[in-house]
């Protein structure tokens, strides 16, 4: 059922753009984490790919030595993943934990894993899967969308989010599927990105005073920032 709309174009109806507009800064931050820990993965999976953009973003600043490969569920997003395919980037319709035995040197599960049904069961089916993984989650357990009524609903009905995540719940989560953490970094299109949203465009300049002042306060408080993490 909660894989339905992905599968239908609900999902496509709700969010047109499939959030490409985001690849480019996914695909910084991936690179950041990346060179700091001094890792060069030859072969990259990513799980949940939308139309494919961040991946041929990061394979296109690894270079040729990299091969990248994308699964997608939705049938609508694949098509448009299709259209970024080149003789290093390609991608696959299905399910990519039934689909294949193969183990990368480095999975990434971008925005994903709040909308699994069964997300333990989830991390602890991809942890054999690649050497290292990236993952991306939202932290949308914050004080401002506790007391707003909406806001967490409005999350779920337009962007299909199942689960909602702070830093520690999310990092508890992978250890106790057995994941070793090795870095992480707060990412924040509330603050990176142009937004529409006069709410967001409001809340631009007290979630940058406040993150500057104090960082772990302001994703707390005021949210809108994500967390990627790099695993074992």
């Amino acid at each position: 059922m909660f894989e339905q709309r992905y599968m239908d174009g609900t999902h496509l109806e709700k969010i047109p753009d499939w959030h490409i507009e985001e690849s480019p800064w996914k695909a910084q931050n991936i690179a950041k984490l990346l060179t700091r820990n001094t890792l060069s993965p030859q072969t990259i999976c990513e799980v949940g790919c939308g139309f494919g953009e961040v991946l041929k973003l990061v394979q296109a600043e690894r270079g040729a030595k990299c091969e990248c490969l994308g699964y997608e569920i939705s049938p609508v997003a694949f098509a448009h993943a299709q259209e970024r395919t080149n003789e290093y980037v390609h991608f696959k319709l299905g399910d990519f934990l039934a689909a294949t035995e193969r183990v990368f040197d480095l999975l990434l599960i971008l925005d994903v894993v709040e909308h699994v049904e069964n997300y333990l069961g989830f991390l602890q089916d991809l942890k054999p899967k690649g050497e290292y993984k990236i993952f991306q989650v939202p932290l949308e357990l914050s004080v401002q969308t506790v007391f707003r009524r909406q806001a967490l609903i409005k999350q779920r009905d337009t962007h299909g989010h199942l689960h909602y995540f702070t830093h520690e719940t999310f990092l508890r989560s992978l250890e106790d599927c057995g994941y070793q953490i090795v870095d992480y970094i707060h990412t924040s299109s509330s603050l990176d990105l142009p937004t529409h949203v006069l709410s967001t465009k409001l809340m631009r300049a007290p979630r940058k005073l406040c993150y500057w002042l104090h960082r772990e306060l302001a994703v707390r408080t005021l949210g809108g920032f994500r967390l990627m993490v790099l695993a074992r």
